[in-house]
């Protein structure tokens, strides 16, 4: 079966924004107009088709990312709409490494919110181009200008506008084209059918202002347009589409289109846009990777490159691995060279494993339909991968490659948790880590001092959610404590010459270790050891276990249990016994010298800490600026927005 749409008629997008800019609903709208659905599905009620997990339907919000895909002028789109909360940071992190482009929403009351700079960093991160959309030109309070003077602003962006609107709040009619130079408005209700029309007299300055600016931007990338421009000749619709598509490519500036999804106003243009200005696979950049050295060879491996390219070898990146009830586990993947067929092996280059692919899927937020083959650009979902993580590389056998891997964030909560009853203590575990293999920012623990489970999430709100699917789930009813600081603890001042001794040397055999160590502040640098031994005082055997004793000990501080940060431990000295050294009593004995010196070396607690805005109508401006330095918050500013006050602390 070949492939239905080829390459360069394929794009990759993401939708990212701030909680309630309005992500789902544009999906929803996009999947209507390309005929994917036949009703639209409203997120206040419970019934968009991406939001489709219970949870997201009673609260109204996205949890997890969902994929789909639709068909829009002979291109295939793949879609993968975000959630907007900073507790499900990972699903955004995970679907910008896999895809070619992205859409930015924006709301047109707020401009950029604190959420939308996240994604925004995150989206530079990974190097996506991606066009702009700002929302809810309806509302009342809508500014284009000044959403974007705040992308200027918050995002160093560079934004340019290559629509504006028709009027806004309650009398948005409509968009001007600048490309085409002409009006779009709107007749009905669904938003179905619209009209080109002439610009209105009151816009007429505007729109050539705007679209002298968008053929200057343009006339960098293309000299011919340029002196087209300079001679007032008519530029064509094509020129300036694909100067702003190259320009898109190399994010040198950012295309703005604006809208109101709830309104079913402006969705269209924005589907011509993803079209003709975010990149095919073919025009990023080819995937590059390290080749693992082949058998008997030294060395690193080196680095190497994938093409788009269906005759390539087979590459794919796993970035999320959901349980599925009917179907088990659910690995997604981005293909990035070559292609697969269901019921073939793939090499888990990432652990060394190989494994069968049983069934391929093409994803519809939970609906699935069975496919037979899938190629380079496409994303999809394979069944029968036991051994696969998020962020593993997938290859060919014969022809292996590690990929970049994904980075995820580090947990800034945790709570205790223990089942109700004896029944659910088995399944509590056995549920945790199947809901940790999915979310790569969830961790258990179970502490061995007070004997309690403790998860780790980015958030009350994610570890909430997670409660929650534990009841639905896995039906494991479960009590969940107060919430603790993931506090860490770190040395302030540098102490020499501690000595660890380890010694029983009373009948049988005996247990001698003996180490010195140097013990300093290493701001950034997590834990460093250093090996100083000259001439042989401790075997080179020994060292390692010296180095693994210290590094248990770190776990636990000696301030308040917490583990330790930031911290440089230089082994400087020792002796040894011929007979009864082992590697047991060195490391007992690092761990010994370890907790000495932390003592002496004036231990301190770190907290995390974290930018919070908060927008509050004036009025209650003193009560919250109270709250905030009551938890000893720091206030840095407030600025006017909208009838609200911002307050960053």
């Amino acid at each position: 079966m070949p492939r239905t749409f080829p390459l360069e008629k394929t794009r990759n997008i993401g939708i990212m924004a701030h909680i309630d800019a309005g992500k789902t609903t544009t999906t929803e709208r996009i999947l209507f107009y390309t005929g994917r659905t036949h009703k639209m599905g409203e997120v206040h009620e419970g019934a968009a088709v991406m939001d489709w997990m219970e949870q997201e339907q009673e609260r109204g919000i996205t949890i997890t990312s969902a994929a789909t895909a639709a068909e829009w002028q002979g291109h295939r789109i793949n879609i993968i709409d975000t959630p907007g909360h900073v507790d499900f940071t990972v699903e955004v992190e995970r679907s910008l490494r896999v895809l070619d482009g992205a859409i930015a929403i924006f709301d047109s009351v707020a401009g950029v919110e604190p959420q939308s700079e996240t994604v925004w960093r995150q989206a530079d991160k990974y190097m996506v181009p991606r066009i702009a959309y700002i929302n809810k030109m309806d509302r009342t309070g809508a500014d284009f200008d000044k959403a974007i003077q705040t992308m200027r602003d918050r995002l160093g962006a560079n934004p340019l506008p290559i629509q504006l609107p028709i009027g806004a709040e309650a009398d948005f009619a409509g968009v001007v084209d600048l490309i085409e130079n002409k009006a779009l408005v709107w007749k009905d209700e669904l938003g179905t059918e619209f009209d080109y029309e002439e610009i209105p007299a009151e816009l007429q300055d505007a729109a050539h202002e705007a679209r002298t600016h968008l053929v200057e931007a343009c006339a960098d990338y293309d000299d011919e347009l340029m002196e087209a421009y300079l001679n007032d000749e008519e530029i064509p619709h094509e020129r300036i589409a694909s100067s702003l598509h190259q320009a898109t490519i190399d994010i040198k500036v950012t295309p703005v289109l604006c809208g109101s999804s709830f309104k079913n106003k402006g969705v269209q243009p924005l589907l011509d846009a993803i079209v003709e200005l975010l990149p095919s696979p073919l025009e990023v950049p080819p995937v590059t990777g390290i080749e693992p050295p082949n058998k008997g060879e030294d060395g690193q491996g080196r680095e190497a490159e994938r093409p788009a390219d269906e005759s390539a070898p087979f590459a794919a990146l796993a970035f999320k691995v959901m349980a599925d009830p009917y179907v088990g586990k659910l690995t997604y993947f981005r293909v990035y060279s070559g292609k697969l067929s269901a019921g073939s092996r793939v090499l888990n280059s990432s652990n060394g494993r190989t494994e069968r692919i049983g069934r391929l899927l093409m994803m519809h937020a939970n609906h699935r339909s069975e496919i037979e083959e899938c190629y380079a650009g496409d994303i999809c979902a394979g069944v029968g991968l036991k051994q696969t993580g998020t962020g593993d590389t997938l290859c060919a056998p014969d022809a292996p490659i590690v990929l970049e891997t994904i980075e995820f964030p580090q947990p800034v909560i945790a709570v205790a948790i223990e089942p109700k009853t004896k029944a659910d203590q088995e399944k509590l575990s056995a549920s945790l880590a199947r809901l940790a293999e999915e979310d790569p920012t969830f961790q258990v623990q179970s502490d061995e001092e007070t004997g309690q489970t403790l998860i780790h999430g980015m958030g009350e709100l994610h570890l909430e959610v997670i409660v929650d699917r534990l009841l639905r789930e896995f039906s494991v009813d479960a009590n969940v404590g107060r919430p603790q600081v993931a506090y860490r603890e770190t040395v302030n001042r540098h102490v020499d010459k501690i000595v660890g001794r380890f010694v029983r040397q009373t009948g049988g055999r005996g247990q001698y270790g003996h180490v010195v160590i140097n013990m300093e502040p290493a701001p950034g640098e997590g834990f460093d050891f250093v090996n100083k031994i000259k001439g042989g005082t401790i075997p080179s055997e020994f060292i390692p276990a010296v180095e693994q004793g210290i590094e248990e000990a770190l776990a636990s501080g000696v301030r308040a249990g917490y583990p330790m940060v930031d911290v440089r431990v230089e082994l400087v000295d020792g002796s040894y016994h011929e007979v009864d050294s082992s590697e047991m009593a060195f490391k007992i004995a690092g761990s010994m010298a370890v907790q000495e010196a932390a003592r002496r070396a004036d231990p301190s607690l770190l907290e995390p800490v974290m930018a919070v805005e908060v927008v509050t109508p004036e009025e209650f401006l003193g009560d919250v600026i109270g709250d905030l330095s009551r938890r000893r918050g720091k206030v840095q500013g407030q600025e006017p927005r909208g009838n609200a006050v911002a307050i960053q602390a």
